[in-house]
């Protein structure tokens, strides 16, 4: 009988009809692909009962988290390898391997589960999210999904985040730092809406307080920032406290379908309507419009898919949906412009941040791989391996342009229809300093 990996190798190679651009390594010692290929390792059997009980991407996340897959090599060209398969086969590659009644998909069904035995597999790593049935983006059901992704241990975020504590696409030049490019990114926002002395700002969603506390500190504003996360409010008040900020920055665990005390100024939203969903959008689009005041700005800065041939079959990402942001929807930002405008926003401004967000995404990764041994200890072993692999592949997916990210800045137009924006729209390319010595 032919070792594990040979096998494997020739039941992938059949089912796609071409060869592996990875080495297998199995559990038995062998291996087979290409010599000078980055290795797949498969530590355990277990894995081939996880991936036939649940044929695709969840499957393959189990294993992975429960660090049954890894990888020999360098993980970004492993991922890219494995996911250009799907990629150069087009959109529908996903679909097309797995319909029950191809004869190849059976065969690769029936030769696993030889070297899969014994069945049934075993449970799901704890670190997936157990959720309740019921309508999506109650206002339980959000906090418990905030909850599985943020409240994990700041000490793990700020071995990941670095001293900024921004867990959002930074802005990018040549040179910077992500320190830099964080600082650049709140800045940007800042000028963008336009911030002055004594403005109120909403921070929808956040975080750990780096965006209220640049806006306090630089711009003069009095800050409302909301979490559904306990913990990163918590560490917020505690920065805030120790930054001698508590008169202009007020911290709360609130949904922002909660806020009823405006008029507000300006409000951003960096990085959280993805968790809104697209039942929810309206509503958080009405809401943020009759929280600002006239003339008042929003920037909405929110990661966005490629539009789908048949919208309605757009689904969730298992992987993510499961492990990393429980009922999280990217939406194409054509569809988040026009449910804004329906609002009664005026869309004025959109920046498209896409390899700023890769670059991000890679300085993570290395923080966290630098950091490995205190991560895994700040949280566990699987919560890491999580990590590492969603933030790994959403680089690569922002590199090859299958997601984007994007700053909208949209006002509430005056009764008039004034928006006390300038002429030239983009004054804020310049600094705050630039902008005095023109003066």
């Amino acid at each position: 009988m032919a070792d594990a990996a040979s096998r494997l190798t020739a039941l992938a190679e059949e089912l796609l009809s071409e060869p592996l651009p990875v080495r297998i390594r199995a559990w038995d010692g062998s291996e087979s692909g290409p010599p000078d290929a980055p290795a797949l390792v498969i530590r355990h059997r277990r894995a081939l009962r996880r991936i036939l009980w649940k044929p695709g991407e969840l499957g393959l996340a189990r294993a992975w988290v429960a660090g049954e897959i890894d990888v020999d090599g360098d993980l970004y060209e492993v991922l890219g390898r494995i996911a250009g398969l799907l990629w150069d086969r087009g959109a529908d590659a996903k679909d097309a391997v797995h319909p029950v009644r191809d004869p190849k998909v059976r065969a690769f069904a029936r030769g696993l589960l030889d070297l899969a035995r014994p069945w049934p597999p075993p449970a799901p790593p704890a670190e997936e999210v157990r959720r309740r049935t019921g309508p999506l983006h109650t206002r339980r059901r959000d906090k418990e999904a905030i909850s599985h992704h943020y409240d994990v241990g700041n000490d793990f975020y700020a071995l990941v985040l670095g001293p900024s504590m921004v867990y959002s696409c930074a802005y990018w030049q040549d040179g910077s730092t992500l320190e830099d490019a964080q600082r650049d990114k709140l800045d940007l926002v800042c000028r963008k809406l336009g911030l002055k002395e004594g403005d109120r700002l909403l921070d929808v969603g956040c975080g750990w307080g780096s965006m209220a506390v640049h806006a306090a500190r630089h711009y003069g504003a009095q800050v409302t920032g909301i979490t559904l996360s306990r913990e990163q409010a918590a560490h917020a008040r505690k920065r805030i406290a120790e930054e001698g900020l508590t008169d202009r920055i007020e911290i709360r665990v609130q949904d922002y379908r909660d806020v009823h005390d405006g008029p507000y100024d300006a409000i951003s939203s960096i990085g959280m309507a993805e968790h809104v969903g697209s039942v929810g959008y309206r509503e958080y689009a009405d809401d943020l419009y009759a929280l600002l005041k006239p003339g008042g700005r929003l920037l909405n800065h929110q990661i966005a898919r490629r539009p789908e041939k048949d919208e309605d079959a757009y689904r969730i990402d298992a992987f993510i949906d499961a492990y990393v942001f429980p009922d999280g929807e990217l939406a194409p930002v054509g569809r988040t412009l026009a449910t804004l405008e329906e609002a009664g926003f005026e869309a004025r401004d959109v920046e498209a941040l896409r390899e700023h967000y890769a670059l991000t995404l890679r300085q993570w990764v290395a923080n966290l791989e630098r950091h490995w041994e205190r991560a895994v200890r700040a949280t566990s072993p699987g919560r890491a391996r999580v990590w590492r692999l969603y933030m790994a592949a959403s680089a690569l997916s922002f590199e090859h342009n299958k997601i984007g990210v994007n700053q909208i800045l949209a006002v509430r137009p005056l009764d008039g229809g004034g928006s006390r924006l300038p002429l030239r729209t983009r004054a804020w390319t310049e600094t705050a300093e630039d902008a005095q010595g023109a003066a």
